[in-house]
């Protein structure tokens, strides 16, 4: 990742099958970074490490994430989403209640959410998500990230703690675990595998750069009013049987099969997901015309630049494939079969 704030950063990760520190080889030597293992579901570790170290933003990314995931095993993402955004939003309140009164002025606590707690949209062109849309999840994983968006909120209005929230769209790019749609697609390339695609590939995504969102962050922490949320989106809708094909794409030109076959030849189509909302799409007019953010990727360069990190980095994606991980469906009802 090629931004530098200039800030001190502490970064809390329990390291589940997720998490990965050789995805921070690049930045593990840097002084102002470090790393501590801690579950936000313990609250005494995450009270602990507050304390200890004392900031002056507290970012919260950490989530279980996975639809598939959250069907199979609800459990773990009420735990995560719902009991470690608790935690840490108590630690953070008793630590900007001890603040000098600038210092406290000062402090933000940062929750970033997702564009699925708002619900479905209709076809393509059909409305976008905006900050007051009303909730309407779908998935356990999007209730549960809807609960942890209310619990911020009502922090904010009960305690008075500064918080922000931002709900983005679907993040891509360097460093994503193996599960998600687009590395799973690459992998299935360039392992010369059936690519699965749910239904008829026709549920729209708006895909946002990863680092794009980053910026995105940045700019809401620094500038964002407290109490407030910023959605935040890539501009780039895409049925995800569009997105597939234009990863075939440009794998035909940068790593073409050795049959010589284009790579949507490997497209199959699989049994839906359970409840899989038909669109997404943020409109992202707030953090544009009050804050200046603006994506910089648009759908072809970003795309580019994704297959080109995972072409170049392989060694990153073997060591996950060649442990317990595997490229294997999850999110079925015990009924339904891969049609």
């Amino acid at each position: 990742m090629a931004i530098d704030a200039g800030h001190h950063v502490l970064n809390l990760d329990s390291l589940t099958y997720a998490g990965n520190l050789a995805s921070l080889s690049e930045i593990e030597a840097n002084p102002r970074y470090r790393f501590s293992r801690t579950d936000i579901t313990n609250a005494g570790g995450v009270d602990q490490v507050v304390k200890e170290f004392r900031p002056e933003v507290v970012m919260h990314l950490a989530a279980e994430s996975h639809v598939d995931r959250s069907i199979d095993g609800p459990g773990q993402f009420i735990q995560t989403n719902v009991i470690g955004t608790y935690n840490l939003l108590q630690s953070s309140l008793n630590h900007w209640r001890s603040l000098a009164p600038d210092a406290a002025a000062q402090f933000r606590f940062l929750h970033v959410s997702t564009d699925e707690v708002y619900g479905s949209l209709g076809a393509e062109g059909k409305g976008k998500f905006t900050e007051t849309t009303p909730y309407d999840p779908h998935s356990p994983y999007s209730a549960s990230k809807a609960s942890s968006d209310h619990l911020v909120r009502a922090w904010h209005d009960t305690y008075g703690l500064p918080v922000l929230v931002t709900n983005c769209s679907n993040n891509y790019g360097p460093f994503q675990f193996p599960e998600k749609l687009i590395p799973v697609v690459i992998l299935k390339c360039l392992r010369g595998e059936s690519i699965p695609v749910y239904g008829k590939g026709e549920n729209i995504r708006d895909w946002l750069y990863v680092e794009d969102h980053c910026r995105a962050l940045l700019t809401v922490v620094s500038q964002g009013k407290a109490g407030e949320t910023y959605n935040i989106g890539g501009n780039n809708e895409r049925t995800n049987l569009e997105l597939v094909r234009t990863l075939c794409d440009i794998l035909d030109e940068l790593r073409p099969c050795s049959s010589g076959q284009p790579h949507q030849n490997k497209i199959t189509f699989v049994a839906d997901r359970p409840g899989h909302d038909l669109r997404y799409a943020i409109d992202a007019t707030k953090i544009e015309q009050e804050l200046g953010w603006r994506p910089q990727e648009d759908f072809e360069s970003g795309f580019r630049k994704t297959v080109e990190w995972y072409l170049s980095n392989q060694s990153w994606w073997e060591s996950i494939l060649s442990g317990d991980y595997q490229l294997e469906r999850q999110g079925l009802n015990p009924s339904e079969e891969v049609q």
